[in-house]
């Protein structure tokens, strides 16, 4: 299985990541969910290189121009609530891909909230038979969520390939996936950090990425 860590590198990543972090930034709703819209549009360029390619036959104003197109029929699932804007950075790239969604989200399962179970109750994807799948969710923690939502997705067919896509992930959640996803699949993320707290948050992290994008919750 290969990761591919992009904070291990320089880009405009790191700049988006930093603000994103900044907790003093952090009170600023709509700059966290485009920030977390451009890492997805960035991440989506990227992920491009991998695809099938195939020449086609242009026609121009002016001739025939051969341009190399991809031919993967793309499928973005996104997992509720805090992947919404992620999703929508990776669909302003692949504007023609196919869209699948998934509520699949924590319940501490214990009154210190240290033990964390994941519940499933909605579901809404095409066909996803020798679809190239991508499955977008900024927090990598755990990987449970993550588990959850792919089991749920098979439900409605194979995929040929699936890429994981995340902001920030740990050891932890990429062990996860290693264990629960085919050897194949792809880790994409913009940070790997060291791990997790007792109540199972990304340390260091920026907290929750829904309660960051979307606000407070009950």
């Amino acid at each position: 299985m290969k990761v591919i860590d992009f904070s291990k590198s320089n880009s405009i990543i790191n700049k988006y990541m930093a603000e994103m972090r900044d907790k003093d930034y952090q009170h600023n709703r709509l700059l966290f969910r485009n920030n977390i819209m451009r890492v997805g549009e960035l991440i989506a360029y990227e992920l491009s290189k991998t695809f099938d390619y195939e020449e086609r036959d242009i026609v121009t104003p002016l001739g025939v121009s051969k341009v190399s197109v991809p031919t993967d029929r793309l499928v973005l699932g996104t997992i509720f609530r805090a992947g919404l804007p992620f999703h929508q950075g990776f669909l302003n790239i692949f504007d023609h891909a196919a869209n699948a969604f998934v509520s699949a989200y924590r319940e501490y399962t214990d009154e210190a909230h240290t033990k964390v179970g994941i519940h499933v109750e909605y579901l809404a994807t095409p066909d996803l038979n020798d679809t190239t799948l991508l499955i977008v969710d900024p927090m990598l923690a755990t990987g449970g969520s993550m588990e959850m939502g792919y089991k749920a997705l098979l439900t409605k067919g194979q995929p040929k390939k699936v890429h994981v896509v995340c902001v920030i992930a740990t050891p932890n959640g990429i062990d996860h996936i290693r264990k629960t996803f085919p050897e194949d699949t792809t880790i994409w993320c913009a940070a790997v950090d060291p791990g997790l707290n007792e109540h199972k948050y990304i340390v260091p992290g920026f907290g929750d990425a829904g309660d960051l994008c979307y606000g407070g919750k009950i």
